[in-house]
């Protein structure tokens, strides 16, 4: 068995481990045994949530900052394989910002009524689709390679640059329903400052490398995929 076969089955074995981890834990008020999380005060159950929107959103943030660093080394070298690497990463951050954007819409629904309440960090997610939206839309409306790459390569320095600030930034600069945003008293919760037990780190964090794993293997994929497509596209 190959080391890239072991690697995958680590991989989803980690994953495995951290979704069973992340549901199955017990939550009670004081707990006394390392399997036990605590109970976060109004968000209680919850507040499982961190275990894996975060992550998704941290894996985003990933993925469009690559595709940035390709767009970059396009402009430099000029070379396809950059533009082939960029427009792979800049998907699979669409991908993860839309299971990021559900996950979120889900605990919305359980903790305010609603699956979308216009709150800042809703907003801002929404608008961050929105503009990798124009991007698949701007290299669908131009045929000459060349042309589409540097263009998108433009682009996507442009929308990565902005990413960080819509997923990380504007929330907290602002007031809304959302923990951690601005005037919010329920900011301090152990959730929202990562003040948490080292069982429910252990949990976070683990989630975080396996997510951000997960990219780099998905990304892989993509891009080989991308080469066998475009190769036979030329012959």
């Amino acid at each position: 068995m190959s080391k890239f076969v072991l690697g995958k089955i680590a991989l989803l074995g980690w994953l495995t481990a951290v979704v069973v981890a992340g549901i199955a834990m017990p939550m009670v008020p004081a707990p006394t045994q390392w399997y036990e999380l605590p109970i976060i005060p109004a968000l209680e159950e919850k507040a499982r949530i961190i275990f894996f929107h975060v992550p998704m959103s941290w894996t985003t943030l990933v993925a469009f900052i690559a595709s940035t660093v390709y767009g970059i080394l396009f402009l430099k070298t000029k070379k396809l394989e950059y533009d082939l690497r960029s427009v792979s990463a800049a998907g699979l951050g669409t991908l993860f910002c839309v299971l990021a954007t559900v996950t979120g819409s889900i605990w919305a629904k359980f903790n305010w009524g609603s699956f979308w309440n216009w709150d800042p960090r809703e907003t801002s997610i929404f608008v961050l689709l929105l503009i990798y939206g124009a991007y698949f839309a701007l290299r669908s409306a131009i045929e000459v390679d060349e042309k589409r790459a540097a263009l998108s390569a433009v682009y996507s320095i442009i929308a990565g640059v902005t990413a960080p600030f819509f997923i990380f930034v504007m929330p907290r600069i602002m007031t809304g329903l959302h923990p951690g945003a601005k005037g919010d008293e329920g900011g301090s919760t152990p959730v929202a400052q990562l003040h948490m037990p080292a069982n429910m780190r252990v949990v976070f964090f683990s989630s975080i490398i396996g997510f951000t794993l997960l990219y780099f293997w998905l990304f892989d994929l993509k891009v080989r995929s991308a080469r066998i497509e475009q190769s036979s596209q030329q012959s």
